[in-house]
């Protein structure tokens, strides 16, 4: 009882068509998060895009400077020596006709999947599977390559996929609660400027026109669009 009210008093003093600074959202979110556990603060950015038109989809990877406070369960699709690459840097899976059996069995303990190029073949196999889940490999993204070493580094460090979805909006989780304000804001800014820097020639008009944080179960928190711009300007 005594966390649902606490969370009743933040959510009272949050105004619906208010929006506030970056600091004033960051301190509601960490009010707010009064599960027993350590929620992920995520942030939904909504962009002025036409999410239908291929040529405005935005979609990118990003290395957040503090990472995500989760472990990441790399799979990674080798063989010969990159196989004995790939397990020596850190992959928690490898392997290549097996593991596609594994996954059309059902199996799913991964959360990144990597692959070399000669493996996409097989990987396409699966690409229903992986495609809808956001698992895919793609080389954009830097997950199909020859440098399984460096892709497994950065996954497990904490680089994040995003992309747009059908109303033009980006949902990213930005960190832990308690990360604190200053990693969760490095991590949010990090995440901004690629968005950003992925600005496709045809959007026209505002670019960011919304962003709002939230934690696992607490409150959603509008921010003031001038702060974005300080932001990814400043």
């Amino acid at each position: 009882m005594k966390v649902a009210k606490k969370q009743k008093e933040v959510r009272a003093q949050i105004k619906p068509e208010k929006k506030y600074s970056l600091d004033q959202a960051l301190d509601f979110v960490q009010k707010g998060a009064t599960a027993k556990f350590d929620e992920t603060v995520d942030a939904a950015i909504r962009l002025g895009v036409d999410a239908k038109q291929s040529n405005q989809q935005v979609r990118g990877a990003v290395v957040l400077p503090h990472g995500l406070g989760k472990t990441v369960r790399v799979l990674v699709f080798a063989k010969g020596e990159k196989d004995k690459e790939a397990r020596e840097a850190g992959a928690d899976f490898v392997g290549a006709d097996d593991v596609v059996e594994k996954i059309n069995g059902g199996w799913m303990d991964f959360d990144a999947v990597i692959a070399t190029p000669d493996m996409m073949g097989l990987v396409g196999k699966i690409g229903k599977v992986l495609g809808p889940r956001g698992l895919m490999p793609n080389p954009k993204l830097g997950t199909v390559t020859c440098d399984v070493k460096k892709a497994i580094q950065e996954v497990k460090s904490g680089k994040l996929e995003f992309r747009t979805e059908k109303a033009a909006i980006i949902h990213v989780p930005i960190g832990k609660v308690s990360f604190g304000k200053v990693k969760l804001q490095d991590n949010l800014k990090a995440i901004l400027e690629n968005v950003r820097r992925l600005k496709p020639a045809s959007a026209k008009g505002i670019y960011f026109k919304g962003l709002s944080l939230s934690s696992t179960v607490g409150p959603c928190v509008r921010i003031d669009m001038g702060e974005v711009s300080k932001i990814v300007e400043g």
